[in-house]
């Protein structure tokens, strides 16, 4: 008798969060990294950047940086799938009788633990390195949350990458796509001191609607008027983008399942 979907869901996603945990390079360099890049923005070029909206760089960027840690971590997800793809470990699941569904919802369900974690993570260095909140708990605990749905949706498209990319290398390789996402946003700088013609593509990014949406719900009163819009503007759009990377990479993702 085959298992249920919840018994195998559960086995996959633990064997999964295992896999990371006893792996000290992806569990220490990946957290000393995070909190370094953290500290070169803050210190290295913090002096040099202005945000002209009368909100501190270390309170513009820190928000902006948590936001984009899920791209970063969404391609060591593509990685991660291409592994298991490329040894085999794909195959053997599907060859034993469990429901298919719970391979793809339990490398998800992995997937979303790390994000969390990495998510709790940059928070504490952020506050470290001088970040203050001055909107509510409340609604910084709704900018925590949406950055997780948000990065769960966009780990669909990095699972859809890591399905088609064959092996870890090139997984790696399709992963640097995050970086031009991050940079090309209003991230670490505002959009507005990019040349017109990237300003366009920055204001209008799914990363940047995110970003935005996460400095207004902590940054108080003052961030709407520095923004432009309350924070309902850009929470509505960061929702919706997010609704549009699972509609469109979810199916292919299964459908790449099917056929692997």
């Amino acid at each position: 008798m085959g298992s249920g979907i919840v018994t195998s869901t559960l086995v996959v996603a633990r064997r999964a969060l295992l896999k990371f945990i006893r792996t000290p390079q992806l569990v220490v360099f990946g957290s000393v990294q995070m909190v370094l890049f953290l500290v070169i923005f803050r210190y290295v070029f913090g002096g040099a950047i202005g945000t002209a909206s009368g909100i501190s760089y270390v309170n513009f960027l820190v928000p902006g940086f948590i936001a984009t840690g899920v791209l970063f971590v969404g391609a060591g997800v593509s990685v991660g799938v291409a592994e298991d793809m490329e040894q085999g470990f794909i195959d053997r699941l599907r060859s034993l009788p469990i429901p298919r569904a719970s391979v793809l919802i339990g490398r998800f369900l992995a997937d979303t633990a790390t994000l969390v974690w990495s998510l709790a993570l940059g928070v504490a260095a952020g506050f470290l390195v001088g970040f203050r909140l001055n909107g509510s708990v409340l609604d910084a605990l709704a900018a925590f949350g949406l950055c997780i749905v948000f990065g769960c949706a966009v780990g669909w498209l990095f699972l859809c990458l890591g399905m088609f990319a064959g092996n870890a290398q090139a997984a790696q390789a399709v992963g640097f796509l995050v970086i031009p996402l991050a940079f090309i946003s209003s991230a670490y700088v505002p959009a507005e001191t990019m040349p017109s013609w990237m300003r366009v593509v920055a204001e209008h990014s799914p990363v940047t609607y995110m970003v935005d949406a996460a400095r207004s719900l902590t940054l108080g009163p003052d961030a709407a008027s520095a923004l432009g819009h309350p924070a309902s503007f850009f929470v509505i759009r960061a929702l919706v983008w997010a609704a549009a990377f699972v509609l469109i990479f979810a199916p292919l993702t299964v459908a790449r399942f099917k056929r692997a």
